[in-house]
């Protein structure tokens, strides 16, 4: 049966909405760039404190990204995909505002003190909790929605809204910044930067309002008549989402028939689908997104130029994430993720061995941005297209949440620890990141099944026929 017409048309009036959950994802994580420094002289230096309570401040919205992942599939399987992002909208607006002005509620503005800092730090956890939230659910909503046969594509959008997040964040972190004084960054320029997140978290609740609820969960909750209008919008026949319905009503009653735990399926599973999710901190790339103006600085650039380097560290995210979408889907997933663990190891070994000989500059600078690409083009698309569609339907919302928040509590391990470990290392810090996409490539060798051109149903059935085996494995 011909696919008709309309059937893309109404998924891509839907998943470019969910995606806006990626673009405040790579907005809220990368606007610290360009505003840690400033906050470092606001809030940190003068209460005398060091390294590490940078590095805490820096990546302390990991925190809440860490408690979004673990309540995100609780609140999932409660009140549905669709409430649990409208929730996270809400999130990101109230962090936006608060980080902008910290002192709104119970400081004076030129006055930092310890109460100040810790409250700093509560406003950017609340926007975590929002990164969290949206990181473990947007993935899961398009792959519950979309077919399976584009499934990889239309996930990788909300992967590659990421990157533009990223990319749109510096771009305006580098125009407020623009031919401003330092103490005017100092003063005012950084809390624009944090209010500039208001525009797309309003946008993203507002624009949910219209989504509908994913049909598997619809499914699971026994609503099988708003089920099946779903699918007809996605698929464009009533007989091929029939189909498809009954094929979730089977797995729904098979779920319900017997007693489900997080491990129903085996340990093999969970240990997959979590080590996905952690591995793609592990190899580091946050630090670059994170550190970028500073990283770029100590190699040699000044204010001005490392900012407008950390831009073309966003255009390459963009460009290349970009790329992955038109290869997932054929290539897939698993070849995708090795030779990317092989790329991002060679170019990261590269930077520590340059740094090693006080070599800086564009060959850092060239190297630094392959990796990057290495990464967003395999490891930044690939890993949320995995995490989303790996686990068996009745789990799916409890499994990703624990892989997204350990996943969170990797990122906020390896951000938290660049500073002091790069007082000590330099630039070969960089090699440790090296030595773990290593690790990643025998890992996903290793464990990882291709899951490309396969239902969600059909996926289940791996775990199932071999779930006795692989226990052993573990």
């Amino acid at each position: 049966m011909s696919k008709p017409k309309n059937n893309n048309r109404y998924i891509l009036t839907v998943v470019p909405i969910i995606a806006l959950a990626g673009f405040l994802f790579g907005y809220d994580t990368a606007v610290i760039s360009g505003a840690e420094q400033s906050v470092q002289k606001y809030l940190i230096e003068p209460l005398g404190l060091g390294s590490f309570t940078h590095g805490f401040t820096v990546s302390s919205a990991l925190i809440g990204c860490v408690i979004g992942g673990f309540i995100s599939g609780f609140l999932a399987n409660k009140i549905g995909r669709k409430k649990t992002l409208i929730l996270a909208a809400l999130l990101f607006s109230v962090s936006a505002f608060t980080s902008a002005y910290p002192e709104i509620l119970f400081f004076t503005k030129d006055d930092p003190t310890l109460g100040l800092l810790f409250m700093f730090n509560i406003y950017r956890v609340i926007g975590g909790v929002g990164v969290g939230i949206g990181s473990a659910i947007a993935p899961v909503y398009i792959s519950e929605l979309t077919p399976k046969q584009s499934r990889g594509k239309y996930v990788a959008l909300y992967t590659l809204s990421i990157g533009i997040g990223a990319l749109i964040v510096y771009i305006v972190n580098l125009n407020i910044a623009s031919g401003q004084s330092l103490a005017w960054i100092d003063d005012f320029g950084w809390r624009y930067m944090f209010a500039s997140e208001l525009v797309p978290a309003l946008l993203f609740f507002i624009l949910l309002l219209s989504v509908p609820e994913t049909p598997r969960y619809l499914a699971l909750k026994q609503e099988y008549d708003k089920a099946a209008i779903v699918l007809e919008k996605v698929n464009g026949s009533k007989e091929k989402a029939q189909a498809i319905l009954a094929d979730i009503k089977e797995s729904v009653r098979f779920e319900s028939a017997k007693k489900i735990s997080i491990f129903t399926y085996g340990k093999l599973v969970l240990f997959v689908g979590i080590m996905v999710a952690i591995f793609q901190q592990l190899i580091g790339i946050n630090v670059i997104l994170y550190y970028a103006p500073r990283i770029f600085a100590e190699l040699g650039a000044e204010q001005s130029a490392s900012m407008l380097q950390t831009v073309i560290v966003g255009i390459v995210n963009v460009v290349f994430m970009a790329t992955a979408i038109l290869l997932v889907d054929s290539i897939g997933r698993k070849p995708m993720l090795i030779g990317g663990s092989i790329l991002c190891a060679f170019n990261l070994f590269m930077v520590a061995i340059l740094a090693y000989f006080e070599v800086f500059g564009i060959s850092t600078l060239i190297f630094m941005l392959l990796y990057v690409a290495s990464f967003q083009l395999t490891w930044g698309t690939v890993t949320w297209i995995v995490v989303s569609e790996i686990f068996p339907n009745r789990i799916r919302g409890q499994a990703v949440s624990i892989a997204t928040a350990l996943h969170w509590i990797a990122n906020l391990t390896i951000s938290s620890t660049f500073p002091p470990i790069h007082d000590v290392l330099g630039g070969m810090t960089f090699s440790i990141y090296g030595a773990l996409s290593v690790l990643a490539v025998i890992f996903i060798w290793k464990y990882v099944p291709e899951t490309k051109g396969k239902t969600l149903e059909e996926l289940e059935h791996i775990w199932e026929d071999n779930s006795t085996d692989k226990k052993a494995v573990l």
